[in-house]
């Protein structure tokens, strides 16, 4: 039976509430299909997380009104203002949230105090954009709507009538930028993927966004998965609140139905995955590792991987940091030093241009 979303978390009569998957509660699916969501935040989403920045406008807008889904802007003021800083347009950082395919929102508290220094400290204009979430809307759902927003970005730097004025005035459509956290880290290797086939063969998923041009793509702990697991997958305590558990239930719930973890939306390497080799990554890749990120091996073999294979890839690695430690900490010293070497990427990419 197709699944249901229930915004209100109210169960149905009790002969259909059977519970077989429950994330924290605030994703439940019952045996008849049926999906929960809790409107709450989590936890981990604090009121005292900053819902504004003295240097950072922000608004919202629907890019895909068909599927009510939404993007958070973010400029740095001065490019409002007068003046020399008014006239330089800022290059553009288009980022997706994780939440493993089933939660998460650019609406969220971390996430959206997260976007608001970003935006700050590396001088760019953040698009923070949603997707629809599984199982409601099950992979590779999630990657399409993310090429739906590039498209809808190619369609807003043309400066047509649906243009935003506000968005155009600020960025640099010829520099922009695709990031991601966790699943959002994800959608960007794989839209990164996606470029590169269709750079080799021209077709009907072409990714030719002109005049928006993709110069780099940044993977914040990306979210990839496997039958065969890691070192520091089977050695993760089961206690922490990001363990092994939860993200198998997270692959089973966003992969197509009766899908193992080595589907191509989860693992880089299997079977039926693209032959990376012989894609054209056409722009160069970061890589972000925590120290203690029960990922972090699965992440560092992918970078290791695309490395030999010639790819333009850096990996960095946050020693002693576990997964997302920039969203648990927006305001800490570590993720203003994330935040900078997101920065000096940008910079290194812009290099290459003039090289």
């Amino acid at each position: 039976m197709p699944a249901v979303s229930g915004a209100t978390g109210v169960l149905p009569p009790a002969a259909a509430n059977v519970v077989v998957e429950d994330i924290y509660g605030f994703l439940r699916v019952l045996c008849d299909g049926t999906v929960l969501r809790s409107p709450e935040q989590p936890v981990f989403c604090p009121d005292t997380f900053p819902s504004s920045h003295p240097s950072v406008q922000w608004r919202e807008a629907v890019y895909d009104k068909a599927n009510n889904l939404r993007v958070r802007m973010y400029k740095p003021s001065s490019t409002a203002g007068g003046g020399e800083d008014a006239r330089k347009k800022l290059p553009v950082l288009v980022h997706f949230h994780g939440g493993g395919f089933c939660l998460g929102s650019c609406t969220w508290a971390n996430v959206h105090a997260f976007c608001l220094r970003l935006a700050a400290e590396a001088g760019a204009v953040v698009l923070s954009a949603g997707y629809r979430l599984a199982p409601e809307h099950r992979l590779p759902t999630a990657v399409d709507d993310g090429v739906g927003f590039l498209r809808w970005l190619s369609a807003q730097s043309t400066m047509d009538a649906a243009a935003d004025g506000w968005l155009t005035e600020a960025a640099d459509f010829g520099r922009v930028f695709v990031t991601g956290d966790s699943a959002g880290g994800t959608i960007a290797h794989h839209l990164a993927v996606r470029a590169g086939l269709a750079a080799t063969k021209r077709g009907e998923d072409d990714l030719d966004l002109r005049p928006v041009t993709v110069r780099g793509y940044v993977l914040l702990m990306p979210f990839f998965g496997g039958v065969r697991r890691t070192r520091s997958e089977a050695e993760c305590p089961v206690e922490v609140l990001l363990n092994l558990d939860l993200f198998d239930r997270f692959w089973r719930l966003s992969l197509p139905a009766g899908a193992t973890r080595d589907h191509p939306a989860a693992n880089p390497f299997g079977p039926d995955s693209p032959e990376l080799g012989s894609v054209d990554f056409r722009a160069p890749v970061l890589v972000v590792v925590g120290g203690l990120d029960m990922m972090r091996d699965r992440t560092v073999d992918y970078a290791e991987r695309l490395a030999a294979m010639g790819k333009p890839v850096e990996l960095v690695e946050f020693a002693g940091k576990p997964h997302g430690f920039y969203l648990h900490e927006p305001g800490s010293e570590a993720t203003g030093e994330l935040i900078g070497l997101v920065s000096r990427f940008l910079h290194s990419c812009e290099a290459r241009l003039l090289d």
